[in-house]
């Protein structure tokens, strides 16, 4: 194991101490965002990418280890084990390396070289790759036999190639190098299936289309990929057939004979027939899982930021599920996001239907005092919100909202668990209005791939989108901290140390015994133990709790120390939170101890300062511009204001108000040169966009984000110069993946 937290250090610029702590609280139970939270001192402040880098890895190698000590019995068990070989999977340092090793031992099935065996042959084939100076044809007829089914010298000789090929295939360098030359010099190379080019027109960039393995971005593999599924394309992966070729001709080669010649007929087949599809499947699945780590920790990185979005907080809220034929939902929620009223308004079918729909609107905003209104941006979205601005409502603010993933949630158990009898368009506007009062609070109630900001995320790994989505979901609701007495179940069951099943028991508790007055009743809680407390605790908050410190992220553990701060300058915990000239009295070097430093303690006074703090930006209102409702309205040149949607890796998404995404390239970003999209922009934030192309036809708008200013400075373009041209195919997925690759 200390060779494992060795490894672990020097991979991540990390001390052995830190690892070994830290994978010691992993295996004790903690969850990531406590030990960076509260076990700054233990780990050396180690933040939540590097722990979960660290968890991760330590995974890695226990897995490694397994299917090393598997191998191991296996090949006693085959009676093949010698100390050399034990010493050679012993040192294997990957899972690739390792298989490469056991590959000549494994059981397999009949082969055409194992036939050739069976005949007798290997001797034959072990001297052709000698390749000493005799004749094959000679030699081959002292294996002819009518019993074994060697007819002729030409039949000797091929079962002896086919057991030099297999040999060729199975032998660990051949692989390696082999392996290397496909990752450096091989190709992606996709042709269009004949008669597909109509049906498969949106990969029309890929019909006849070439690009290096080493530098093909994520987003393009994947469009292969999925293209290559849906046969439209046919899709090869490999380098030229001459340097695969040569490549073994020098590994293998020794001579240049007759029995040579045979081993280069051995050579050739062995691989066309084993080694190219063998090598090629793996380098399919390396580079997918490239793909899927960069797309994913793209998607993640939106996620992310969409979950962090600029809360409005707890106003009186009108929302709207905008529709036309079927009318526009509207409910009314209170200040804690609860359903109070709701009906239907027909403001877009006639004179009659808006007029009684203003009526509804102004009685709604006059009787509720409602001070904000949150429209959804789907169909009618536009319309419905001009219509409510029309009212001229006074101080309410009116908010578009993206309403991705609200019909999902409308229709999902939780959903109905909260409204049994309200139908799905009802819930569908609760949704919509809560996620402008709390984003994360609603969003984490949505599985995180439905919530709008990822494409491709069915072409990637399931398993690990899922789990750095989580990893994504979890650090961002321990980092804003839950109102213990309002939160849901499903925003509760991500919080450190608790699950689906205590955040059940723990709104079950609340709804029998009313709201917690202290934090130290969590512990009467059904199946909470000691753990989950000293897990979950520091995470959840009692607003206008009985006890100061309940209210802040001050672990229940240092309450004590906090204690001691106010008692040595004669004041009461409650003091210290409301007067800064209290804190600053506080020497933090007369609290260090063992188990206390410096990070901590500098963390709880920022606490005390400002208990529960929310880390999110403050929210701004933002509005489309007036009259631009529709992909028809856009004019080349047009100056206008959007919302980031989207971030991948050539560029960003941008709405614009029209029901259609525009993509600003990442060439149109910035003046400078950006290599990250994230440099510049963050999903959720308003930026100002010029429109620089519109293609009704195929819904397409490019925008940019350069100002004039910045072009007249842009250098032009040198002589020779000119812009690789590529595919315009989107993708969308946190430096924890990026950490992650390196592993591999």
């Amino acid at each position: 194991m200390n060779l494992h937290f060795r490894k672990i250090a020097g991979e991540l610029s990390l001390s052995e101490k830190q690892v070994s702590t830290t994978v010691g609280l992993l295996d004790e139970g903690a969850t990531v965002p406590f030990i960076s939270r509260y076990r700054k001192e233990l780990t050396g402040s180690l933040d939540e990418v590097q722990v979960a880098a660290i968890r991760d890895r330590i995974e890695q190698l226990r897995e490694l280890d397994k299917r090393r000590e598997a191998i191991l019995k296996s090949l006693i068990e085959l009676g093949k084990l010698s100390p050399e070989l034990e010493k050679l999977v012993r040192e294997a340092e990957t899972m690739t390396s390792l298989e490469d090793i056991y590959l000549p031992y494994r059981p397999k099935r009949k082969t055409r070289a194992s036939a050739a065996r069976e005949k007798g042959l290997q001797p034959l084939a072990d001297l052709l790759l000698e390749q000493g100076s005799f004749d094959p044809v000679l030699e081959a007829k002292r294996y002819l036999s009518e019993e074994k089914g060697v007819k002729s010298e030409e039949d000797a000789l091929a079962g002896a190639r086919d057991i030099i090929a297999e040999h060729i295939n199975e032998n660990a360098e051949a692989r390696g190098q082999m392996r290397e030359l496909f990752i450096e010099k091989g190709s992606f190379t996709s042709k269009v299936i004949e008669g597909k080019e109509e049906e498969g027109s949106k990969y029309k960039d890929y019909f006849d289309w070439t690009e290096p393995v080493k530098t093909a971005p994520s987003h393009r593999v994947l469009a292969m990929r999925r293209a290559e599924k849906e046969l439209i394309l046919s899709l090869d992966i490999s380098p030229a057939e001459e340097d695969a070729i040569g490549l073994l001709n020098r590994l293998f080669i020794k001579s240049s004979n007759r029995a040579s010649e045979q081993v280069l007929l051995a050579i050739n087949d062995s691989y066309k027939r084993l080694l190219k599809p063998s090598i090629e499947t793996e380098i399919r699945l390396f580079t997918k899982r490239k793909a899927d780590e960069e797309a994913i920790r793209v998607f993640a990185e939106n996620a992310r930021q969409l979950l962090l979005a600029a809360p409005l907080g707890q106003k009186r809220t009108l929302a709207i599920d905008p529709g036309f034929r079927t009318g526009c939902k509207v409910v009314y929620l209170d200040e804690q996001g609860q359903l109070i009223e709701n009906t239907t308004i027909f403001p877009h079918t006639g004179a009659g239907g808006a007029a009684e729909a203003a009526k509804t609107v102004r009685h709604l905003v006059d009787k509720h005092q409602v001070e904000a209104i949150a429209i959804g941006n789907g169909t009618a979205g536009r319309e419905t919100e001009a219509f409510v601005r029309g009212l001229q409502l006074g101080n309410v603010t009116v908010v578009m909202v993206n309403e991705s993933g609200a019909s999902i949630y409308s229709a999902s158990d939780a959903a109905r668990e909260e409204f049994p009898d309200r139908d799905l368009t009802v819930r569908g506007a609760v949704s919509i209005g809560r996620r402008l009062m709390d984003p994360l609070a609603e969003l984490v109630k949505i599985d995180p791939k439905s919530i709008g900001v990822g494409q491709y995320q069915h072409d990637v790994d399931q398993n690990k989108l899922q789990s750095s989505l989580d990893d994504t979901v979890i650090s961002c609701v321990n980092a804003v901290g839950v109102e213990l007495n309002t939160a849901s179940k499903q925003i509760l069951a991500y919080i450190s140390g608790l699950g689906p099943q205590l955040a059940q028991n723990i709104v079950e508790f609340r709804n029998k015994n009313g709201a917690f007055k202290r934090r130290e009743d969590l512990k009467k809680v059904p199946r909470l133990g000691e753990k989950a407390y000293e897990q979950a605790a520091g995470f959840l908050r009692i607003r206008n709790a009985q006890y100061p410190l309940d209210s802040s992220a001050v672990h229940p553990e240092r309450y004590s120390l906090v204690e001691k701060m106010a008692s040595d300058l004669n004041c009461q915990v409650g003091d210290l939170m409301k007067d800064d000239s209290l804190r600053k009295k506080i020497r933090l070097e007369n609290y260090t101890s063992e188990s206390v430093g410096l990070p901590t303690l500098t963390d709880i006074i920022q606490e005390l300062a400002k208990p529960g703090r929310d880390p999110r930006e403050k929210f701004e209102s933002f509005s489309f511009t007036d009259g631009v409702n529709d992909i028809a309205d856009l004019r080349v040149g047009m100056k206008l204001p959007g919302i980031v949607t989207n971030i991948t890796n050539f560029g960003a998404f941008v709405d614009i108000g029209v029901h259609q995404d525009g993509l600003v390239h990442l060439s149109q970003l910035s003046n400078r040169f950006v290599k990250d999209p994230n440099e510049v922009v963050k999903v959720h934030q308003k930026v100002e966009v010029i429109v620089t192309e519109v293609d009704v036809n195929r819904k397409r708008i490019s925008l940019s984000m350069k100002t004039e200013e910045q072009e007249a400075k842009k250098p032009k373009q040198r002589q020779g110069e000119r812009k690789e041209k590529k595919p315009q195919e989107s993708d969308m997925a946190t430096k924890l993946a990026a950490l992650k690759s390196r592993f591999s």
